[in-house]
């Protein structure tokens, strides 16, 4: 099986049988303030290939982007895509066991005899549409191109949502049936270096073959294909911080409250609240005469100071993830703090998931900078190796 590289642009600001097991992708990224995806990749789909700019989110499984005719859509900077005009576009069959209206009569669709899908996110977007077969078209970073056919993918004719008017969907890489993981072998990393530095470009995204499983590992578990890992405990610096584990336990295994989630799709990280506050006061103490507080009145709850994090910031204490089997995620201060786009002002990048009704905790991608995070889905194993992402290439 062959590895391919394929190349990820940056913005500023089994379900059927595939030949094709490896992909690598190389990117750029910067963060998004307003939506929690963070970083894109350019697709191509249907015959002829129709360029599509969709965002990378381990928290959702579905491959799906803006289709025609298009009763609600957001605006985006490449084509609408046009099934109609699509040689090898089909829908999926209403028997097929994927099919959400299969066997129970989902939004009507039983009348209809047609797929209907339904995605929401934590922002209260909600996107609808079908669901149906097409033929997908990687670029590669060697200007080439990988082409994958009968992808599964949602056709979206009623998107309710807030874009930046750049990308087109998304691309699930949760553990669903429906996520195109299961089609490379169940394995996949991904690299991110400084997600602020707009000109970095070794950030990276392999599928299948090419997928390095290193460093330490912790088991995961999913629900609803979300992946679920076992935090014991955080540290600052030295300090061992005074949080009951039982803190970030799943609380209801048959609803998924309560535990945390590793999540590619969200930027900044949410702990609940008996363990965001004792982090949050052992931060303000370290901080307290050094900084001035910042009220920001556009986020509830975030804590900023007026400063400037890397000028600054230097020799703050590391903050580490403590997961099961002795696995740690080590956060600097660029990836413990964010800096307010054009202000000196900087805020933690972790909020209490109270403030958000969210459950469960969330460790958002600024805490993964820096790291080779790898899944394996058959093995329910996660993978933290600290690295250069541009030592991956060799």
């Amino acid at each position: 099986m062959a590895t391919a590289s394929i190349f990820l642009h940056s913005f500023f600001h089994p379900l059927f049988f595939i030949t094709l097991l490896s992909v690598a992708v190389t990117a750029t990224a910067v963060p998004k303030p307003r939506r929690l995806q963070i970083w894109w990749l350019i697709i191509s789909i249907g015959t002829p290939p129709v360029p599509q700019l969709v965002s990378i989110d381990t928290g959702s499984d579905l491959l799906w982007v803006q289709c025609r005719p298009c009763a609600d859509c957001f605006r985006q900077s490449t084509p609408i895509f046009d099934p109609s005009k699509s040689s090898t576009y089909v829908d999926l069959p209403y028997g097929s066991p994927v099919c959400p209206c299969w066997p129970r009569n989902y939004k009507g669709c039983y009348y209809k005899r047609q797929c209907i899908y339904e995605v929401s996110y934590v922002d209260e977007s909600t996107f609808s549409g079908h669901l149906a077969l097409e033929h997908i078209v990687f670029e590669t970073s060697d200007q080439g191109t990988v082409e994958v056919s009968s992808v599964l993918f949602g056709c979206g004719h009623s998107n309710r949502g807030h874009f930046d008017g750049q990308q087109s969907g998304v691309l699930g890489l949760s553990a669903g049936d429906r996520s195109i993981v299961s089609l490379f072998g169940s394995r996949f990393c991904y690299c991110i270096g400084d997600i602020s530095d707009p000109h970095f470009i070794h950030n990276q995204l392999v599928l299948g073959d090419g997928v390095k499983m290193e460093g330490s590992s912790t088991p995961f578990r999913t629900f609803n294909g979300l992946y679920y890992v076992t935090l014991q405990g955080i540290s600052l610096g030295e300090t061992r911080l005074d949080i009951d584990p039982t803190v970030f336990q799943m609380t209801a295994a048959a609803t998924g409250r309560g535990g945390v989630i590793v999540d590619s799709g969200t930027s900044v990280t949410f702990l609940a609240k008996d363990g965001y506050i004792p982090l949050s006061n052992e931060i303000q103490k370290l901080l307290a005469g050094r900084f001035q507080r910042f009220i920001d009145r556009t986020v509830q709850g975030l804590l900023c100071y007026k400063g400037r994090v890397k000028e600054e910031l230097g020799g703050f204490p590391v903050l580490t993830f403590h997961f099961a089997e002795g696995a740690d995620l080590v956060l600097d201060a660029n990836s413990l703090f964010f800096q307010k786009k054009n202000q000196d002002v900087f805020c933690l990048a972790i909020l209490d998931t109270s403030l958000r009704s969210l459950e469960p905790s969330v460790i958002g991608i600024m805490a993964q900078q820096h790291y080779n995070v790898a899944y394996d889905v058959i093995e329910n194993r996660l993978y933290f190796q600290k690295i250069d992402c541009q030592l991956l290439e060799d």
